[in-house]
């Protein structure tokens, strides 16, 4: 069995007394995941630094030096700076005044994955639709290596603090999403899953807690639907169901994000889920 990390728990003052535990933990950095693969002699381990620098690099921070890039990665940064320049010279980040940017050819790493997969073309216009009919974005992602992964999304023109886009990945367990595709994992996989992440608190409401999140699976595995509320982000609400092939597998899932203060909870059920199981049966044909 993998070695399970264990998190430093101290206790802070309770409003009206008593006290909380609050929970600090270490996300794991690409460097520390690419050192696992030490002694593997078939593993590159210089193409996958190149890869997780390119990874650095989102919304928030479209631009980096080598020094943050190597904080980000935890790679070292000369070997940062070596990889920077290498993606330089290829043409797929542009450097101004020792920032570095992503420049439009990073585009053709992804397209090609995109573009051959029917879901998510034939996904666009149901969401688009959903998303007209509730006034809320709407997203469709799939599983990858324990992440949520957003392959087509429908944007309302509200604006919110945490940038949704294709090709965004956000923890699976702390999402509405993720929690649909990890509860129809088989037993194996889930176990494994859990055995090797750690439920790093995003806010205050995150579960953090092993048997906790299994609990909650096993439930959203039986209702065939998942309600996240601000775990991942105070303010953000929402909820996902699973979209099926034709073999009846999960193959994705969709939801519909919300704010708190705008949408009730109960109206996530009572509204939204009903309009989202329609999507998510309309896609299936063409899974």
């Amino acid at each position: 069995m993998a070695e399970r990390k264990v998190a430093k728990v101290r206790r802070a003052a309770k409003p009206g007394g008593g006290e909380i535990a609050a929970v600090s933990m270490r996300p794991v950095t690409p460097a520390a995941e690419i050192d696992t693969f030490n002694g593997d002699p078939n593993f590159m381990t210089s193409l996958a630094r190149g890869l997780a620098v390119l990874q650095a690099f989102d919304l928030r921070t479209r631009s980096l030096t080598v020094s943050q890039v190597s904080q980000a990665t935890g790679i070292p940064r000369a070997a940062a700076r070596r990889c920077l320049y290498t993606l330089q010279k290829l043409g797929y980040v542009a450097e101004e005044h020792a920032h570095y940017s992503l420049r439009p050819k990073v585009l053709t790493l992804g397209f090609a994955h995109l573009s051959s997969r029917p879901l998510s073309a034939a996904a666009q216009p149901i969401l688009d639709r959903c998303r007209d009919r509730l006034h809320e974005s709407c997203s469709l992602a799939v599983l990858d290596g324990g992440e949520v992964y957003y392959q087509a999304r429908a944007e309302t023109t509200r604006i919110m603090s945490i940038a949704l886009y294709v090709g965004t990945r956000l923890p699976a367990y702390c999402t509405s999403m993720g929690r649909v595709l990890l509860a129809h994992l088989s037993p194996a996989d889930l176990e494994h899953y859990l055995e090797r992440t750690v439920l790093h608190p995003r806010t205050a409401r995150t579960i953090t807690s092993t048997d906790k999140l299994r609990q909650i699976l096993h439930s959203v595995r039986r209702n065939d639907y998942a309600v996240t509320d601000q775990e991942l982000e105070i303010g953000l609400r929402s909820i996902a169901v699973p979209v099926h092939d034709r073999k009846g597998e999960v193959v994705a899932a969709i939801n519909c994000g919300t704010q708190a203060a705008r949408t009730p909870l109960r109206e996530l059920t009572q509204v939204f889920l009903p309009e989202l199981r329609a999507a998510a049966a309309e896609l299936s044909h063409a899974a």
